[in-house]
């Protein structure tokens, strides 16, 4: 397997404005600092003596989870977004309970040296920037930061001696989202389409969004532009009434996309006018859709999707193998950092053809089938029978036949395969954010696979696996991935062998 491309990823230094420790050093474990359920218990119960409205000065130590800045004031912790590590600055309660106090910037006294000037304009308006106002060796350091934390509220046996990796990052971390998701709304006879202000349902129109591909960005803007000349209605969420919901653009390495029209009712008047405009003005479509989401809700999918017009799938190149992606189907967003992460992945499993591997939580098949010609044997479990489908037409379109997919959730299929006498040499592991399901992790530690290799999303709920899974096995490394720059989430590959 190919190893990281030259000048691909930056590194963090070994210590930063917001680093916690010499991360190169065990350290004893400290209070928890991972929720808002923080601080000492002696201040944790006592009345917060704040107002709304409210300004002080405050210092900030450190980030918390989310990318805000924390401090303390009178003993009781406080969150605010847009500060770093280091800064004294002027907040503004806006809320507070018993525990927690929440507050805005008002003025920066003093500057930490890791601020920089977001590259999106709107990155204060908006989610999907909460450090775009950090520099990128600091993010990567932050990212670190995240599983140390993680691990001390939980405590595997032995996590103090983890061999915790610098943060693998991007050479240039923007423009790297392939799919967009932007809602659309008529305001005051003005069709906007971009993301929501921060705590509101008020759209902010984008003309370009840092983080997001030209290819998606470029073709939901022609899309808004036709839907707009074509005189669709679009959604009001008071009135409950109108038409398109959201645009929903996934384009592949090679410049084509797929689009879906969400909508709030399944009639599209003026739909096949809307669909020549559509294949006439973007040649890079190859297939459009419309899924209906009834009514009011914070789901941007409905149940039911319909094709419109052209290809059942998006076709996408990774490690060498095409794959076929039907409109729900879930695929890294960043397919730089989703190679490197795969790629990390295969070397921490050390197969061989004598190997049986399971891949859990498959999707449709993106890591196993990148797996399936170094071992004998690969079989996938994926609660979504779409997802299954396209697996196994993956499968048969890349000549592989020592695949087999199955409906059904981790933790009721593994422990059913153990029974029927299948015994796995090796697993791999990529859940949700909720991470592992505790029926799973007693069938793993049962059936005991010589290799176990876990993708996170999440830090907090790895580090708890880890202290689960720590009966029978031992981390050999954890290696952060920088999948979401300009954001606090956390991507990282744990490679474990049996103790």
């Amino acid at each position: 397997m190919s190893t990281e491309k030259n000048n691909a990823h930056q590194k963090a230094p070994g210590r930063s404005k917001i680093s916690v420790r010499n991360q190169g050093q065990n350290t004893r474990p400290r209070p928890n600092r991972y929720s808002k359920n923080q601080g000492n218990r002696s201040s944790r119960d006592q009345p917060v003596e704040v107002k709304i409205g409210q300004k002080f000065p405050l210092t900030i130590k450190r980030l918390g989870i989310n990318g805000e800045g924390i401090g303390y004031f009178k003993r009781k912790i406080v969150f605010i977004p847009g500060a770093l590590p280091g800064e004294i600055v002027t907040a503004k309660v806006t809320d507070f309970t018993d525990r927690y106090i929440e507050a805005k910037v008002i003025t920066i006294r003093e500057k930490s040296p890791d601020r920089v000037v977001p590259e999106d304009p709107a990155a204060d308006l908006v989610g999907g920037f909460e450090l775009a106002h950090l520099s990128y060796p600091a993010q990567l350091a932050f990212k670190k930061d995240l599983i140390l934390q993680a691990l001390e509220k939980f405590q595997p046996k032995g996590f103090a001696h983890y061999q915790i990796n610098d943060t693998i990052g991007m050479a240039v971390p923007y423009h790297y989202r392939n799919k967009a998701s932007l809602p659309i709304r008529k305001i005051k006879g003005e069709v906007k389409l971009g993301l929501y202000k921060r705590g509101t349902h008020d759209i902010v129109d984008l003309p370009t969004i840092a983080t997001q591909d030209e290819t998606s960005m470029t073709i939901v803007r022609q899309v808004k532009k036709i839907l707009s000349d074509a005189s669709v209605s679009f959604y009001n969420e008071v009135k409950n009434t109108g038409l398109i919901k959201t645009i929903i653009v996934r384009a592949n390495q090679a410049g084509q996309a797929q689009l879906v029209l969400v909508t709030n009712v399944e009639e599209f008047p003026g739909r096949l006018a809307v669909i020549d405009a559509l294949t006439e003005k973007m040649p890079a479509l190859t297939g459009i859709f419309q899924n209906i989401n009834f009514g009011k809700t914070s789901l941007i999918w409905g149940d039911e999707t319909i094709k419109l017009w052209g290809d059942d799938y998006l076709h996408e190149e990774i490690l060498g193998l095409n794959f076929a992606f039907s409109p729900r189907a879930f695929l890294q967003l960043n397919h730089e950092q989703m190679t490197k992460t795969y790629e990390i992945a295969i070397k921490a499993l050390d197969l061989n053809k004598e190997d049986t591997l399971v891949d859990a939580y498959s999707g449709v098949g993106t890591l196993g089938l990148s797996m399936a010609f170094f071992v004998k044997e690969v079989r996938g479990m994926e609660v979504i029978p779409e997802a299954v489908a396209d697996a196994r037409l993956n499968a048969a379109a890349n000549g592989i036949e020592n695949a087999f997919y199955e409906v059904g959730t981790a933790e009721k299929v593994f422990p059913k395969w153990a029974q029927e006498g299948f015994s796995p040499t090796a697993v791999v592991v990529d859940p949700p954010r909720p991470g592992l399901d505790a029926a799973f992790k007693r069938a793993l530690l049962k059936t005991k696979p010589q290799k176990l290799v876990y993708i996170s999303c999440n830090p907090s709920t790895l580090a708890r696996d880890l202290a689960d899974l720590d009966a029978a096995y031992q981390v050999d490394f954890i290696q952060p991935i920088d999948m979401f720059p300009q954001t606090p989430r956390w991507e990282g590959v744990v490679k474990l062998s049996l103790k």
